[in-house]
């Protein structure tokens, strides 16, 4: 995969974000992008042959559209400023994440803004085994690869119904995105080495996403 090609091509396209230039560069566009594909399909085969629970998902399934939802954002671009693709996609919230962009490079995992049932299920894995959590997160290898923290988002103040403000795992329940990024820098995906290192990052967040996984299956 020719990622300095990739990287300029999306560099381009943030220059002549319109129709009008994609439709003349189609071609260049469906190149890098079936190149990617294909590179996708490389990684979800060596993720297969590690992970006995990997959910096989093809480059073709998983890479997202390139196109901004204008429906519902309106004042975005016509067109993202990155490729991006999620792996192991059995329970689709909680994939593995792949984005390569312009202005932001990372890998991701776990489970992003998840609706009120899976919510509730991840909530009720804390409660009832809270500390395996809490000893994934705090490994010394997983906080250097993800800084050891879950992702803020949307925190809530309070304690979530159901569960007392004195839980003993009360930082943990208020989360309501339970997910971690290890960022990436153009020089690391430039670097002969990159598959291995993107395996690398998914053997570290493996178990992290297989407790929550465990908790909105069983």
């Amino acid at each position: 995969m020719d990622f300095a090609a990739l990287f300029q091509f999306l560099q381009d396209l943030q220059d002549n974000n319109h129709k009008e230039w994609m439709d003349a560069h189609r071609k260049r566009y469906h190149s890098i992008r079936n190149s990617f594909i294909l590179w996708l399909d490389e990684l979800d085969t060596r993720l297969a042959d590690i992970d006995s629970d990997y959910y096989p998902t093809p480059g073709k399934k998983g890479i997202n559209r390139i196109n901004n939802n204008l429906l519902f954002h309106p004042n975005k671009p016509v067109y993202k400023d990155h490729f991006g693709a999620g792996l192991d996609q059995r329970t689709k919230q909680g994939d593995f994440y792949v984005h390569i962009g312009v202005s932001e490079c990372l890998l991701a995992g776990g489970y992003w803004k998840p609706d009120h049932k899976i919510l509730n299920s991840i909530r009720e894995a804390i409660d009832y085994n809270g500390e395996e959590l809490i000893k994934i997160i705090n490994k010394k290898s997983f906080k250097t690869t993800f800084g050891g923290l879950l992702l803020d988002e949307d925190k809530l103040k309070k304690a979530p119904k159901g569960y007392s403000s004195d839980h003993k795992h009360i930082d943990l329940l208020r989360h309501r995105t339970f997910a971690v990024i290890h960022p990436l820098t153009k020089n690391d995906i430039l670097k002969d080495d990159f598959m291995e290192k993107v395996i690398s990052v998914y053997k570290e967040m493996l178990p992290f996403r297989r407790y929550f996984n465990e908790a909105v299956t069983v």
